[in-house]
């Protein structure tokens, strides 16, 4: 079965494999997926004025203080990398590799920017602060243990997007603090035109995004997928949260007639493989109409699952609505 796993487990998923293969039989614990859900509010692309200041509460009400504008930004995760580039900013050091994507920095120039060793989970406190940091951004369940180390050598931003309401906001915070409003601002109304512009003309197609690795993968669902948060505005997508334990059968999939899926492959044992080749050899996976009629589209995880920022999400609307028409 295709589960819907935790937050933690989402961002676990993006660095390592975990679990064992799902094909069992889904929850009835929650809603079904088939229920019908209301219209996705029209994206507003107004964009208020970004007022530069030391401190704020960011957008899920986490304070942040600085004693200046930072200089010298770590990044933990992915949707860091983005924001900091829609700035015109380069992070100190980083531990993903979103910089490398041609859309944001390019191999070349990402290879400038130094790799904090230890990986997504457990990133070297020490590495981190050989950069001598003015600020260290990471995800809140998954980096929120590193606080105490880091605590009074330099500030710790712990952030928790779920929505692209949410990676707006951690923009124009981002924005705020570093003084960059302006690059802020453009950035956020580049974005939300590009959302509003997709959402003039949605697509009738049933899409799906499943995510995972050769041992486990799950159901991308609104509640908590920032690049999932934007599907019910540009197709079909009744896919809902059903909690840590919840899951999706395939026989519910079959059951919604997908006509578009969208798979993201997390980590592999073998580096070339991909999830929907692991999927093939799944009879049911097989009679999912989009497997049929040959629309799954392998994405770059890098941009779908982890960036998160506007940029990211720029790219995944062009890339789906492409797939989508």
């Amino acid at each position: 079965m295709l589960g819907s796993p935790s937050r933690f487990v989402r961002s676990w998923l993006t660095a390592v494999a975990v679990g064992s293969l799902l094909v069992g039989c889904g929850s009835s614990a929650e809603e079904p997926a088939g229920d019908e859900a209301k219209p996705a509010a029209k994206t507003d692309v107004t964009v208020e004025p970004i007022k530069a200041s030391k401190e704020l509460t960011d957008t899920n009400g986490v304070k942040v203080s600085l004693k200046k504008q930072p200089e010298r930004i770590v990044c933990l995760f992915a949707l860091c990398d983005d924001i900091l580039t829609e700035l015109g900013l380069v992070p100190t050091a980083t531990n993903s590799t979103l910089l490398a994507h041609p859309d944001f920095l390019g191999e070349k120039k990402a290879k400038e920017v130094d790799v904090i060793p230890g990986g997504f989970i457990a990133p070297e406190v020490e590495a981190i602060l050989s950069h001598k940091p003015d600020l260290v951004i990471g995800l809140g369940d998954t980096h929120g243990k590193l606080a105490p180390a880091l605590r009074g050598a330099t500030t710790f931003w712990a952030m928790q997007p779920e929505t692209w309401e949410d990676s707006v906001g951690y923009l124009r915070d981002v924005a705020a603090l570093t003084g960059r409003t302006a690059e802020g601002e453009k950035a956020e109304r580049t974005f939300r035109t590009k959302l509003a512009e997709a959402e003039k003309t949605p697509s009738d197609k049933t899409a799906l995004i499943i995510y995972g690795s050769d041992e486990n993968f799950g159901v991308a669902t609104p509640e908590g997928d920032v690049a999932a948060s934007l599907f019910p505005k540009i197709a079909d997508y009744p896919w809902k949260s059903r909690g840590v334990e919840g899951s999706y059968s395939l026989e519910e999939i079959l059951a919604q007639g997908v006509d578009v899926l969208f798979v993201e492959t997390m980590s592999f044992g073998d580096a070339d493989g991909k999830l929907s080749g692991k999927l093939a050899g799944n009879p049911l996976w097989s009679k999912i109409p989009a497997v049929k009629s040959g629309d799954v589209h392998e994405v770059n995880p890098e941009v779908w699952a982890k960036g998160r920022g506007t940029r990211s999400l720029g790219i995944v609307l062009d890339e789906a609505t492409a797939a989508l028409r």
